[in-house]
């Protein structure tokens, strides 16, 4: 017989390796973008209690220093894929992973939000916008956080906390704007649409769960396919429930109605934010749930956003071209429309993974034509926060006859406006929109591809009309415009970056020729 003390050691030992499951090493490099914004983020928020409301500023431009410092850390990580928080003796099951894919949408993340920063340097100061510093700064900052981490996410669980971190503190932001009747109720549309979006994504994957038994998604590729008979069915309607989540936040049609008056209302650095890092959010999370977690389940998910990419094109790019005929139509409220129009073009290399035997190839072209699109969607954004100091409306009839007044700003709003419709000079919007149309040939969606050569037809009309107004005889004498020093420096930046990019367009094209994950 055995003593106690035998079945002592006995149960110390047989737990030994669960010890060992629960004691992992973290690398502190791989996480330290999403990690430095955040501890970034707390600082500010401490700071605030001690500053006074003089020295208020100073919050702002830590946080750009932060955002700037964050967005640097990813440059020892370039060529270098590193993982952490892996399962014990299953090194390629892991919660985090830094590789090229997501470097390139933590950069798009970090420098949308950096830009982002910059414009609302000069937003908060506006007394009559009611925005308090210290929560405004610690809210865009957490909410950046949460979207660094989102890419890097590869089980089910990090990612709907990455996705809320992310969301949450933009409900926030859209609503900060103290006494604002159209404030409060974009955030209150935006909330409610974000919290179904993530009541139905949390059903799906709880369906997910049930029948794989695992939250990673490498494992959840695995057992997906070997799932019983009689709970088939519940995992595809766990797979379809978990997409539709996703679809609510890239705003894709029929779950897109938030959009237009959710941009209108939020303080418009914020409405720039949400166009550029939000987006990409819901596009991220939208990849990793279907070409990493879900590939055996590609002939469902593949016709499903084959035609939300139509229909979200569609109707994006009609409802842009509906507001021109609105008396004084806001020229935010058509950067949104535009926006949902251009989500669609991003979902149909997503969409033609599905087809393609070379799914790598298919979500490199979203990555590349979504960092052209986050350089000159900000870059607008950035000429429409400098017109909107003197034109409160922001009309685009406040734009006619910029040339006159602010030559070189009207030349980068067209620029801008050429890059979005795919003309010349604007070569890496025309470089980028032929990636996209070449990723549905090559998979066999002739439809979609014509679809999409539709559209951007469609949008020429809206883009080309804006740019010519630019250059008309103005109605009346035209205020110039004096840009502060930190939207001289967002404007800079975007069209830096526009341009250099249509130079070399390569920088941006080359993740459509190499492997993301």
């Amino acid at each position: 017989m055995s003593s106690p003390a035998q079945h002592l050691a006995e149960a110390a030992l047989a737990q030994q390796p669960l010890a060992q499951n629960l004691v992992q090493s973290v690398d502190w490099l791989a996480v330290a973008p999403p990690t430095l914004t955040a501890v970034v983020g707390l600082v500010v928020l401490v700071t605030d209690l001690f500053v006074k409301d003089a020295r208020k500023p100073l919050l702002g431009w830590i946080a750009v220093a932060g955002l700037a410092a964050s967005a640097l850390m990813l440059l020892p990580l370039i060529g270098d894929d590193r993982s952490t928080f892996c399962l014990t003796g299953r090194p390629g099951v892991c919660s985090y992973t830094a590789d090229t894919f997501t470097l390139a949408v933590q950069f798009l993340v970090l420098g949308g939000a950096l830009l982002t920063a910059l414009l609302s340097l000069t937003a908060v100061k506006d007394a009559e916008r009611g925005l308090p510093e210290g929560e405004f700064w610690f809210l865009l900052l957490s909410s950046a956080a949460g979207a660094a981490l989102l890419p890097a996410s590869r089980d089910l669980a990090t990612l709907v906390v990455a996705l809320e971190v992310a969301s949450l503190p933009a409900f926030a932001l859209v609503g900060l704007r103290q006494g604002d009747r159209k404030s409060s109720e974009a955030a209150l549309k935006f909330f409610l649409s974000s919290v179904t979006a993530t009541a139905v994504s949390l059903m799906g994957i709880s369906f997910l769960y049930a029948t794989t038994g695992t939250l990673h998604l490498t494992q959840v590729a695995e057992r997906v396919q070997h799932v019983d008979g009689q709970f088939a069915t519940l995992a595809q309607t766990g797979a379809v429930l978990t997409l539709v989540g996703f679809a609510f936040k890239t705003a894709a049609v029929p779950f897109h109605f938030w959009v237009p008056d959710t941009y209108v209302g939020a303080p418009l650095p914020i409405a720039a934010y949400l166009s550029v890092v939000g987006k990409a959010v819901g596009f991220c999370g939208l990849i990793l749930v279907t070409v990493v977690a879900l590939p055996s389940y590609a002939d469902v998910w593949g016709p499903a956003l084959a035609a939300l990419a139509a229909l979200t094109m569609t109707v994006g790019n009609v409802g842009a071209l509906r507001q021109q005929a609105t008396r004084a139509y806001s020229a935010v409220r058509l950067l949104a429309w535009s926006s949902v129009g251009q989500a669609g073009y991003l979902l149909v290399p997503i969409a033609a993974a599905a087809y393609s035997d070379d799914p790598e190839h298919s979500i490199g072209s979203t990555v590349a034509y979504a960092l052209m699109y986050a350089a000159v969607n900000l870059g607008a954004f950035a000429v429409a926060a400098l017109v909107g100091r003197t034109r409160s409306l922001n009309r685009v009839a406040d734009y006619r006859g910029l040339y006159a007044s602010n030559p070189l700003t009207a030349l980068l709003l067209a620029f801008f406006l050429l890059c979005l419709a795919g003309l010349p000079p604007g070569v890496i919007g025309l470089f980028a929109k032929v990636t996209v149309f070449s990723a549905a040939v090559d998979a066999g969606l002739g439809w979609l591809a014509v679809v999409m050569a539709v559209n951007v037809v469609i949008a020429l009309f809206y883009y080309l009309h804006w740019t010519a107004l630019l250059f008309r005889t103005p109605e009346d004498a035209t205020a110039r415009h004096r840009a502060p020093a930190p939207l001289t420096a967002a404007l800079t930046v975007t069209a830096v970056l526009a341009v250099a990019l249509s130079g070399a367009p390569q920088l941006i094209l080359r993740f459509a020729d190499t492997g993301l994950f």
